[in-house]
């Protein structure tokens, strides 16, 4: 059972670009062990909190992970600390999908230090878990841009960073693969995932979601953002249906909320209201 401390607390979280301010005092916590959501329409300010949490943007306010304030640590020691996919993964050479999730281990190897035999072996295992194992030696450009995340969570998951930051990471997959990723990354974050080592017993995800039933199904938490806050934060097996819907109509108009769950275990699917 999660920690009830926060494992991720932000305070007062403001950044932008060119001088146009995008995040004003965002604050929220996050748990060891669960996924939290970000949910929000185009424009919100989703994308731009995840680049201030790993410090691609300049920002303003604390974020504290693990009691240890990100802003004072080095460039290596953040990357050992944070895991962060964006939508589009970066890489824009030819490299076998092997090399790519490889590229994982580099914060903690040394200065021209190879992956081992047995990190090659964590790798191979975590292609395997995201169901890429026959693409292991293909080149990592001619993959459909859905395998291409999945390689990348790969990736992510042989880092076994503290902190997981995602951006839209179901955006290019279809509905199978969709829940595959969120299964997989709910068992990242509670210490259960193939390809992990161990050495982090305290882990946290924060991922935005374009898709809120992916949201109400796999998140612990919901932060609700809008014109840059937060609006809300929800607990989907706990809160009140009713006050769901009330913050979710604010982000997305009229919606309600159906519990299709059995044996009465809640799963809610959020739909529009004629």
């Amino acid at each position: 059972m999660a920690d009830s401390t926060p494992f991720l607390a932000l305070s007062g979280i403001s950044a932008g670009y060119g001088g146009k301010q995008v995040l004003r005092g965002v604050s929220f916590e996050a748990r060891a062990g669960e996924l939290t959501g970000l949910l929000g329409a185009n424009g919100c300010g989703k994308t731009t909190l995840l680049k201030a949490l790993c410090r691609q943007i300049p920002s303003a306010g604390t974020c504290l992970c693990g009691g240890a304030d990100l802003s004072a640590l080095s460039g290596r020691e953040l990357g050992r600390r944070i895991s962060y996919i964006p939508q589009r993964t970066g890489v824009g050479i030819s490299l076998p999908a092997l090399e790519v999730v490889l590229m994982g281990f580099n914060p903690r190897l040394g200065l021209l230090e190879q992956p081992s035999k047995a990190q090659e072996a964590r790798a191979l295992e975590a292609l395997a878990a995201v169901g890429l194992a026959e693409a292991a030696y293909q080149d990592y450009q001619t993959l459909s841009e859905g395998q291409k995340q999945l390689c990348v969570l790969a990736r992510a998951m042989v880092e076994d960073a503290s902190l997981l930051l995602l951006d839209e990471p179901e955006s290019s997959l279809d509905f199978p693969h969709r829940r595959r990723m969120m299964k997989l990354l709910t068992g990242m974050v509670s210490g259960r995932e193939p390809g992990g080592d161990g050495t982090c017993p305290e882990k946290a995800g924060l991922v935005a979601l374009h898709d809120p039933a992916l949201a109400l199904e796999f998140c612990r938490r919901l932060v609700l953002m809008k014109d840059g806050v937060c609006a809300a934060v929800l607990r989907p097996t706990e809160d009140g249906i009713p006050d769901m819907e009330a913050a979710l109509s604010e982000i997305y108009g009229p919606v309600r909320l159906a519990d299709l769950g059995e044996n009465g275990r809640r799963r809610l699917a959020m739909l529009a209201k004629e």
